[in-house]
């Protein structure tokens, strides 16, 4: 597939070709999903915590007596049903990560991208600079290119003054191809690459795939020849 590439006024300055394996697949659905479970799971803390009734501070004499005070017997002021008491299946500290396989990942990133070039929310720009790092003069550029709305903005490599210009802006993350987050294209409106960091993503995102070439139409193998074929013709003759 093409698509068009632009220059930073907006203007169609030549055509790209796009690998298909990576831009026009089919949507997979079920692995998009299985990757931002595991990419929303991996950025929690886990540091949530609660006290028990041996954590909590006090509660060390029994409230009254045993018997004879016609209430139900108790040991702690600090039991679970007190106020101020103990938490009996609270949250404790601990790990939410989860692993998933790198072709998997692959084939989301993919797929995300296949679905936004079909939607044509992909622009592609010869080269991505500023003249001047600040925040200004990016929002003037996003809304020559018509991003105003928000976008990721892909580099070859990294520019610490782009970076700084962008950081400002909660609607447009600017990263390099390695960098590349998943749920930010989800939440972006548009996703913008520079002809470099087009080449970089077939490059990593194609790494366990064939080539090009063997996924073309290939001419059909003549048919095995079963034992029983082999006696007739053998009798036959």
């Amino acid at each position: 597939m093409q698509s068009d590439v632009l220059d930073l006024k907006g203007k169609v300055v030549r055509k790209i070709d796009l690998d298909d394996r990576v831009f026009g697949i089919e949507p997979n659905q079920a692995v998009v999903h299985q990757a931002v479970v595991t990419q929303q799971a991996n950025a929690r803390q886990g540091t949530h915590d609660t006290r028990t009734r041996g954590e909590v501070a006090g509660g060390g004499k029994k409230p009254y007596r045993q018997k004879g005070t016609g209430y139900a017997r108790q040991g702690s002021k600090r039991a679970p049903h007190y106020t101020g008491g103990g938490v009996v299946f609270g949250p404790h500290p601990r790990s939410y990560e989860k692993a998933m396989p790198i072709k998997m990942r692959r084939l989301a990133m993919r797929s995300v991208l296949s679905s936004r070039a079909a939607d044509d929310a992909i622009t592609i720009v010869s080269d991505f600079t500023l003249d001047t790092p600040k925040t200004k003069s990016l929002l003037a550029l996003l809304t020559g290119l018509g991003l105003d709305q928000g976008a990721v903005v892909v580099l070859a490599e990294r520019s610490d003054g782009l970076w700084r210009a962008a950081h400002n802006l909660d609607r447009v993350h600017v990263v390099t191809p390695n960098g590349l987050c998943l749920l930010d294209i989800l939440r972006m409106p548009r996703l913008v690459l520079t002809e470099q960091a087009v080449t970089e993503l077939t490059r990593t995102l194609t790494t366990d795939l064939k080539p090009a070439q063997a996924t073309a139409a290939a001419e059909p193998e003549p048919a095995k020849r079963t034992r029983r074929a082999k006696t007739e013709e053998e009798s036959e003759a």
